[in-house]
């Protein structure tokens, strides 16, 4: 190691490989963890990692690694790192990167390449992935001198995790990583076409307190940019202060306690009939970091029909993306919160509004009908809760048993929630859980998962044994892709077209291969003794749980349809 004087001041600077380079620029960003799969590309990276110091969680599918990432940056807010190798390996991450970037989950990606001089020569295991991910990442990067690795792995975390956080993919020729160059991590972040605006307008935000002061019908539509932004206190401040209701979108849920009083539960396609039509009565609609994305609004003509529109966002290409905003205010979602806490004016009389509102949800609660014969899904979401205390991290994949987790489960606390909400991806729920588990180790975790889904990434299995991660998998089993036999079912004449499994492992036996205990439930009497055994062990654990066949997921609104025009409110 030599020493430099840079600017007066003398600076630290290393002559190492690239490979030693991307280790010790991981370790200077704090880096927990790598969930990663080798292969010939990095293989320089991985004799790096072999000692140099930082934990890496081998999965069984690169699929796998950047979901169990996702899932740890859901509930830390830190950027989770990945590994792939080229060709193959990094075009298996490709669901992962659209997921977390539709998300705004900070990722910093890393893909091995082929080397520099064979680039563009369809080379083995060569993939195209910059061009590939362009679209679904923050940012991408193709490294071209080993000296560039420290000013890139640098851009790449301060992007991945400012703003509206999303994922970076930084690709590697593998020349580059055994290239020798000079390390120098000491460089601050210089990024002039890189505009971010944290700082609130304090005069956009006058303009939404003199709103307040005029609306008799307002709602509050709370979004995971409450939970991004570590805003929950300040909502629930703003919410005692002026008694203005709270609906979530599914990214949303737990950035507000959902036995308050002023909880409405959560709106949307399956949102509660109370929150859909609070949106749609409302003349003032809050939006606080949501995305107004088609499940939250149903048909556009119908949304917000008499409200004025309020946006707080971060990011300024949300602001009447697809709803138009009177009131729009970009910039981080607590410093907003905090300066319109600061304006707040005596507010209009909402007595009524309010009153309509709690007597609706006593009207039309979340609604299933027991037949005393078969184990109803939502009551299995509700025992979980009920056994967890509420304080489970909960992951899901996608489809009906998602639905009925966010519907039911009822979460009180921020973070404690992992789903994929907007590219809805089946495969997600266990990987997640994984890295949710590593985030948070003393933590139970309980991944609330469909047959179907389960089916395309419970090779994970493995790793749950492996790195002896306690993980509950709780299997919500109708033999069928539950919402997609749902639609056949009510828009295609029951022609139920390739959505039935029948034909089923046996997930006890498929789990003891794994080396995991599991048990087959059929009802709440053994859901309860067998999740007890599941909770009371330091153990991963599987539990079979055989639900009505044919449940549907309701409310519902139908295609095409407005927020207001849900089927299925009550039995």
């Amino acid at each position: 190691m030599s020493t430099v004087e840079e600017s007066g001041t003398k600076v630290a600077q290393k002559l190492l490989t690239g490979s030693r380079m991307i280790v010790e620029a991981l370790k200077e960003e704090k880096v927990e963890v790598i969930f990663g799969y080798p292969g010939g590309a990095v293989l320089n990276i991985y004799d790096a990692l072999y000692d140099g110091g930082i934990p890496h969680l081998l999965t069984r599918h690169e699929q796998g690694a950047i979901h169990a990432a996702e899932g740890y940056a859901r509930v830390t807010g830190r950027p989770g790192v990945v590994i792939a190798t080229s060709g193959p390996g990094a075009t298996n991450i490709v669901t992962g990167l659209a997921d977390a970037m539709i998300d705004s989950l900070p990722l910093v990606v890393i893909t091995g390449q082929v080397n520099s001089q064979v680039l563009g020569s369809d080379a083995f295991q060569e993939a195209p992935i910059l061009g590939i991910s362009m679209p679904i990442t923050k940012h991408n990067f193709q490294v071209q001198d080993v000296k560039e690795l420290p000013r890139i792995f640098k851009e790449a975390f301060h992007i991945a995790s400012t703003g509206r956080p999303g994922p970076v993919l930084i690709d590697i020729p593998k020349d580059i990583t055994a290239t020798s160059g000079i390390y120098d991590y000491s460089k601050d972040v210089h990024l002039p076409g890189y505009k971010l605006q944290t700082e609130p307008d304090p005069q956009a935000v006058k303009k939404v307190a003199q709103a307040l002061k005029k609306a008799e019908k307002p709602v509050i539509l709370a979004g995971a940019g409450v939970l991004h932004s570590k805003a929950t206190n300040e909502l629930k401040e703003l919410v005692a202060k002026t008694t203005i209701p709270v609906a979530n979108t599914l990214l949303g849920l737990g950035s507000f306690p959902a036995d308050h009083p002023l909880f409405l539960g959560m709106a949307g396609m399956h949102g509660t009939y109370t929150a859909n039509m609070a949106l749609y009565q409302a003349d003032l609609i809050i939006n606080i970091g949501a995305r107004f994305d088609d499940r939250l609004t149903g048909n556009l003509e119908e949304f917000a029909k008499f409200a004025k529109v309020v946006h707080f966002d971060i990011d300024p290409s949300e602001i009447g993306k697809n709803v138009p905003t009177d009131y729009p205010v970009i910039g981080d979602a607590a410093k907003s919160l905090q300066l319109l806490l600061k304006e707040l004016p005596e507010t209009a009389d909402t007595s009524s509004w309010l009153e309509q509102l709690l007597q609706s949800k006593e009207d039309y609660p979340l609604w299933y009908v027991e037949d005393g014969e078969t184990f109803k899904p939502q009551k299995l979401v509700e025992l979980v809760h009920e056994l967890t205390k509420g304080e489970a991290i909960v992951t899901t994949d996608v489809g009906q048993h998602q639905m009925w987790a966010a519907q039911f489960h009822g979460f009180q606390k921020p973070d404690r929630w992992v789903t994929s909400g907007g590219l809805g991806t089946m495969g997600f729920g266990l990987p997640a859980a994984i890295g949710a588990q590593v985030a948070e180790p003393p933590s139970t975790v309980v991944a609330v998962l469909g047959d179907a889904g389960f089916q395309m990434t419970l090779q994970e299995l493995a790793v749950l044994k492996e790195y002896k991660l306690p993980v509950k998998v709780v299997l919500v089993n109708n033999q069928s892709m539950g919402m997609v036999r749902q639609w056949q079912q009510l828009f295609y004449k029951e022609r139920y077209s390739e959505s039935l499994l029948p034909n089923q492992p046996d997930y006890v036996k498929l789990s003891d291969a794994f080396g995991i205990k599991a048990a087959v439930v059929e009802n709440e009497a053994e859901f309860r003794t067998a999740f007890a055994a599941a909770l009371a062990t330091d153990e991963p654990y599987l539990l079979d749980c055989r639900v009505t066949q044919k449940e549907n997921v309701y409310p519902m609104i139908a295609p095409g349809k407005g927020i207001q025009q849900m089927e299925g409110v009550k039995p």
